[in-house]
């Protein structure tokens, strides 16, 4: 599969190895840990939404869920595909900026895409911070490619199959998820009132979580 965009991997690489070493640094650092921001993001989209509605609440705590079962989607397709990385299978390409994940790891598609991908899942719950969001993950996907542990293909398919998923998943529980909310809010427990927040309830029915 890598065949097809081997000559775009080695371009990529290419203009990676002649960046400053600063901005190689940068992207070493932000191609792994560039997903505790997404962490980060997570936690401050279900803090504001504990001030709002039900459906805002189940939407910023499903994100970080839809999430998982994005990357788990991916895993699976990773197993069945087998290829191998082009970091140890592209003849003439620069060396890869970081170590080679070893033979095994297979290469398609990109975990780090797709769950940099299904993270934009938190434009449901905060239509804002897509400003922020969307181009995060689609640095975190080229950064990938920079250095030299995925094809340009798998990024692309990672970023599909994490928007994808995350979508969807959103979208099919979300309802479920506003009347969850309702209930703990209404919980005797503090510790479930808090988790759920002070926001409104009183724009959904008690019992069919549907908006009055």
């Amino acid at each position: 599969m890598g065949i097809f965009d081997s000559g775009l991997y080695r371009d990529i690489t290419g203009l990676a190895h002649d960046t400053p070493s600063w901005f190689q640094h940068l992207m070493e650092v932000f191609t792994e840990l560039g997903l505790l921001v997404f962490a980060v993001l997570f936690v401050a989209a279900w803090w504001r939404a504990r001030r709002g509605d039900p459906q805002a609440l189940a939407v910023a705590v499903l994100a970080p869920l839809a999430t998982g079962v994005a990357y788990v989607c991916s895993e699976l397709v990773k197993s069945g595909v087998d290829e191998e990385r082009p970091c140890r299978a592209v003849s003439g390409a620069l060396t890869s900026l970081v170590a080679c994940p070893p033979h095994g790891d297979w290469s398609f598609p990109s975990n780090h895409a797709t769950i940099a991908a299904a993270a934009v899942g938190l434009i449901l719950a905060w239509p804002a911070i897509g400003r922020l969001t969307v181009p995060l993950a689609l640095l975190m996907a080229f950064s990938r490619v920079f250095v030299g542990v995925h094809y340009p293909h798998d990024v692309a398919v990672g970023l599909a199959v994490g928007a994808l998923v995350s979508f969807v998943v959103v979208r099919l529980c979300a309802g479920s998820g506003a009347r969850v909310v309702v209930a703990m809010r209404g919980s005797g427990s503090g510790v479930v009132r808090w988790f759920a927040g002070a926001g409104a309830v009183s724009g959904y029915a008690a019992v069919g979580g549907h908006r009055r």
